[in-house]
């Protein structure tokens, strides 16, 4: 197996150099019967950076996303990774391209333990034919040693783990097989205080390694909290989008509620004139 950090960390440096960003989406559209779920909506993400997605339910966001991971065959627009032109038709594409989803639901194999999910499909096997349980409980405890350095309940099934936890088995299993770019799906819906503060501690880890994240949240204060930028979208196209610092919270309600472009961001075509 390849040493994840290394990879990462050359890709990331590569892409910073020649200031690529590691995903450039450009004017995707998609509809579905004669909907534009997606209209002409460009949006980009560089290595190190968390991109806020926002925008109320139906507004196209996860739709976006859906084609970014190939859920979803776009009817027209590019997608660009790391500078090339990506052919992105299913999951599959997108994962031979470094990108990763992360659902709200996590996916996770509850009956069992953190290795076992993080190679589910992929388990590594003995000269014998026989699951590696030893070699993948040691990818395991190296890849979260990284990632979480204070999990220490291998043994155990993920079904007795708290959110937190379970996230970081989730982020693992993505990272694992060199994920450069993470979609975050609410990641800290339906946690307490505590295991937010735990996945904001993951996030802010993963950035260090130069991997670039969007992230869909309904919670303004985590968006605040955890990205560097943002981009609306309501009505299936973009109105803006900005660096967190060059606008306020309440700007960014009136981007998703009213569809309005506050002065710090740049106007999408879905933005209203004032």
């Amino acid at each position: 197996m390849a040493n994840i950090e290394t990879v990462n960390e050359v890709n990331a440096a590569d892409a910073q150099a020649a200031n690529v960003p590691l995903v450039d989406i450009k004017d995707v559209s998609i509809a579905f019967g004669g909907i534009k779920a997606v209209d002409h909506a460009s949006v980009d993400l560089f290595p190190g950076e968390v991109v806020a997605l926002l925008g109320h339910n139906g507004a196209g966001k996860s739709t976006l996303i859906k084609i970014l991971s190939g859920a979803y065959p776009r009817d027209s627009g590019q997608i660009f990774v790391r500078g090339e032109e990506a052919e992105i038709s299913n999951p599959r594409d997108a994962k031979a391209y470094g990108i990763e989803t992360i659902y709200q639901t996590l996916a996770l194999a509850d009956n069992v333990d953190a290795a076992a999910n993080l190679f589910l499909g992929r388990e590594l096997m003995t000269r014998w034919g026989t699951l590696d349980d030893t070699a993948m409980e040691a990818e395991a405890r190296k890849v979260m040693g990284r990632l979480n350095p204070n999990f220490k309940r291998f043994k155990e099934p993920v079904s007795s783990l708290s959110g937190g936890q379970r996230q970081s088995v989730a982020i693992a299993r993505a990272i694992l097989f060199n994920a450069r770019i993470l979609i975050m799906d609410e990641p800290t819906a339906a946690l307490g205080p505590q295991e937010t503060a735990q996945v904001g501690e993951l996030i802010k880890q993963l950035k260090k390694d130069g991997i670039g994240i969007f992230l869909i949240s309904h919670d303004i204060e985590d968006v605040f909290d955890l990205c560097d930028r943002l981009a609306v979208m309501k009505n299936g196209q973009m109105v803006g989008s900005a660096k967190v610092g060059d606008v306020t919270k309440d700007e960014v309600l009136g981007m998703i509620i009213l569809g309005k472009c506050p002065p710090g961001a740049t106007p999408g075509p879905g933005a209203l004139d004032e």
